[in-house]
């Protein structure tokens, strides 16, 4: 179908929405098997941690390069690369034999999702005019949210045949999903003049962001250690040497100056407390399912679907309201309402029957759903239509940095000061060999962590309450517009 035709926007946002699919679908699949991994792997609760995290640090990490390279060659060749090589990817990580090189592939697939993320909200935003973005957003918001229902219970029964089936079930996905990105897409956008790789910029913000990430991981799993600290070190200094680096690079990998609009950076911080606010929870919640109340895979994975059904009834309707009545306040009271089911999860036991984690998993759904679609369409809606792979690369790189945080956080709060072979036990899915004594210290640190997390969407609700009400239209101009010429959002 050609660029121009009234029904090409739909067939784009089929094929971003595949792309969405898959990664959700991954991302459910994966962490409903991590017990199964740790025993069939024999990994570390480290390492375990980690098949998770290095995935998310790859993508987060090279996001914006992936941005940048697919404003200059076309959004259409990254989108096609990133599913075929995540496609690749998970092939070969099915084949793994030991815990490390299942992390190796797992920073393998990040490439390849990378390029997926950096391109989704910009191929959506080139296809949609501005008064249908927020619909737009929402859609694919609700198939991330059934990618979320199907990624648990479909673990759960690959698990049953073999755990490498988590990652082998990826392979016919990415191969469908490049051919039909490779029947359905135009090129819209024109091509960026900047051909610059800031290798400076890239290298400081890995390191940085490891160094972050392992240092709290490491520190509350294995103890505050001279390497915990040492990688807290490295990242107090390479985090801000990235920061110096942006801000003098003649063509950074993130650039400053999108940051300018107060809207972006103000929308760009809520994303931020998002991630850092809501990730951690289904990551948490396989671990109280099957190593807190005893329950199988399969099991575990329905009694996930709350969460995501709250997002996939929320998110198309937040978006056809943003897109009517503007973004903020909806943004703003879909945080409050996340924080509301955060503050309610700390009532759980391990005796605590379903109807309650299932209620508070609906809430923060629906509270997530409120929130990210009329967020995104926000943000990306005040950018220049040349520069929206750097913006939607920025989007996912602030996001995911708080998901990737979210993790690390949680863990270094729920393992401190616990016995070793109950945190074993826990995360292993062997709930019945603990006694409910043993699982006290754990969910006391589960209430403790959930608290900090119902705290920080509160400051993100105050965040998104902050931004402008408005936008400009005139986001074809070369640069963000000023914020005097308002518009609804």
């Amino acid at each position: 179908m050609d660029a121009d035709h009234h029904h090409y926007k739909w067939w784009a946002l089929s094929c971003t929405s595949l792309g969405m699919l898959l990664a959700t679908i991954n991302s459910g699949t994966l962490i409903i098997a991590l017990p199964d991994l740790e025993r069939h792997l024999h990994t570390s609760l480290l390492e375990l941690v980690w098949v998770i995290l290095v995935y998310m640090i790859a993508s987060t990490v090279l996001v914006l390069s992936a941005g940048r390279l697919s404003d200059q060659f076309g959004r259409k060749k990254a989108y096609i690369l990133g599913f075929l090589v995540f496609a690749a990817a998970s092939l070969g990580a099915g084949f793994s034999s030991s815990g490390t090189e299942l992390i190796l592939w797992r920073v393998a697939q990040g490439v390849g999702g990378a390029f997926l993320f950096a391109n989704s909200a910009a191929i959506v935003t080139d296809a949609f005019p501005r008064e249908e973005l927020g619909v737009a957003m929402g859609t694919n918001t609700m198939v991330a949210a059934v990618g979320l229902v199907i990624g648990p219970v479909l673990g759960g029964a690959l698990v049953d045949i073999s755990w490498h089936w988590v990652f082998w079930f990826n392979v016919p996905f990415g191969l469908l999903g490049s051919f039909w990105a490779l029947s359905v897409l135009r090129e819209l956008s024109g091509r960026s003049s900047e051909t610059a790789f800031d290798a400076a910029g890239t290298l400081t913000f890995l390191i940085g962001l490891t160094g972050l990430v392992y240092g709290i991981s490491r520190g509350g799993v294995e103890g505050w250690g001279t390497l915990a600290i040492g990688a807290l070190v490295v990242a107090a200094v390479f985090l801000p040497l990235f920061v110096l680096i942006e801000s003098r690079h003649r063509q950074p990998m993130l650039d400053l100056t999108i940051f300018r609009s107060r809207l972006f950076s103000l929308a760009s911080g809520a994303a931020f407390l998002n991630g850092l606010a809501r990730f951690a929870l289904m990551f948490v919640f396989v671990f109280y399912f099957q190593g807190v109340q005893g329950d199988t895979p399969v099991m575990a994975g329905l009694k996930l679907a709350p969460l995501a059904i709250g997002m996939l009834i929320a998110s198309p309707l937040a978006g056809i309201y943003a897109d009517r009545k503007g973004s903020r306040a909806l943004a703003s009271i879909g945080m409050l309402v996340t924080a509301l089911g955060l503050g309610l999860m700390t009532i759980l036991q391990r005796d605590t029957s379903y109807w309650f984690p299932a209620l508070f998993q609906l809430i923060v759904g629906i509270g997530s759903g409120m929130f990210n679609s009329p967020n995104t369409a926000a943000m990306m809606g005040t950018v220049a239509p040349h520069r929206r792979g750097i913006a939607s690369g920025a989007r996912v790189l602030v996001q995911n940095t708080g998901a990737v945080l979210s993790i690390a956080f949680v863990m270094a709060v729920v393992t401190a000061s616990v016995p070793k072979q109950t945190l074993y036990n826990v995360f292993s899915g062997l709930g019945a060999r603990i006694s409910t004594a043993q699982l006290a210290p754990f969910l006391a640190n589960l209430h403790l962590a959930l608290w900090c997390l119902c705290g920080v969407s509160v400051l993100g609700a105050i965040v998104a309450f902050s931004r402008p009400k408005h936008v400009s239209p005139a986001a074809a101009e070369p640069e963000l517009v000023p914020e005097s010429e308002p518009v609804a959002a």
